[in-house]
């Protein structure tokens, strides 16, 4: 069993759900990212993923947009993001995924960007602009180097499909609560505890259920939780506070911790 699968497992018998928590690396600066991390650690996240800004983020909305933006101003590439990743194992064993499209991997080329990331002691990699069914050579890349992949699945996905990403996909599942793009919330809609009932028996004894897109707040957590998720995803919340406080560090990082701990605090699984 790899790292991701064994965070899952851990919080599981532990009786809570996962947390993964998402922030753009280099936002607002390479050197911070590592602190930044830090904090989301010690706050609880389970799993952490690193966004590798990119200049047309076409499914992400206009907070992480816009962290992407700083990320690149600061100077940010893909080979430094991957040696963040690098810094961040020196001091946790919280597993690390790397979310990219898939234009900066095809121009560093497959094979390279996958050894640098096992190298970068990376566990998985989510690529949203990427088909599961043109994913062929990706995925022989990634098994080689014993790297996840970790495939979304959209409301829109049928129940054809959606077997095929399940069976292409190691670590979690990364289910898209609602059509559109990313961004905080105010409320979990009905339709995605529809969404996730719907999704449960395709992956269930298979792998991990994560669920993201608009979850930002606690009682959103406790909602995808008590449906059966195994995990919650959580990106623009925790980037708002990084934009908001980007000139006060250590606020910043005392805000982040504590967002951290009320979520993962959300995520224990209630009796049924």
């Amino acid at each position: 069993m790899r790292k991701i699968e064994q965070a899952f497992q851990k919080t599981k018998e532990q009786g809570n759900a996962a947390l993964i928590g998402y922030v753009t690396a280099g936002d607002p600066t390479i050197e911070m990212t590592a602190q930044i991390a830090d904090a989301l650690i010690r706050g609880g996240v389970d799993v952490l993923e690193l966004g590798l800004p990119f200049s047309d983020p076409i499914a992400d909305g206009p907070t992480i947009q816009a962290a992407s933006i700083r990320a690149l101003s600061a100077g940010t590439t893909p080979a430094k993001v991957l040696q963040i990743s690098k810094e961040i194992r020196k001091n946790h064993e919280t597993p690390i995924v790397i979310m990219t499209y898939y234009n900066p991997v095809f121009r560093m080329g497959l094979k390279k960007f996958c050894r640098l990331a096992k190298e970068s002691k990376v566990d998985g990699i989510i690529v949203p602009d990427l088909p599961v069914e043109e994913s062929s050579d990706f995925k022989k890349e990634t098994a080689d180097f014993g790297l996840d992949t970790i495939f979304l699945a959209a409301p829109s996905t049928s129940p054809e499909r959606l077997k095929a990403i399940v069976q292409c996909s190691s670590g979690f599942l990364y289910l898209v609560s609602h059509f559109g793009v990313t961004g905080a919330k105010t409320t979990v809609e009905d339709s995605t505890i529809e969404l996730i009932k719907r999704v449960l028996p395709a992956t269930k004894g298979k792998i991990f259920l994560a669920v993201g897109f608009g979850v930002s707040k606690t009682q959103h957590v406790k909602r995808i939780v008590a449906a059966g998720a195994d995990g919650a995803i959580v990106g623009s919340a925790f980037i708002d506070l990084i934009q908001k406080n980007r000139n006060d560090p250590a606020t910043m990082l005392r805000e982040l911790e504590a967002l951290a701990s009320e979520l993962k605090k959300a995520t224990i699984i209630l009796e049924k």
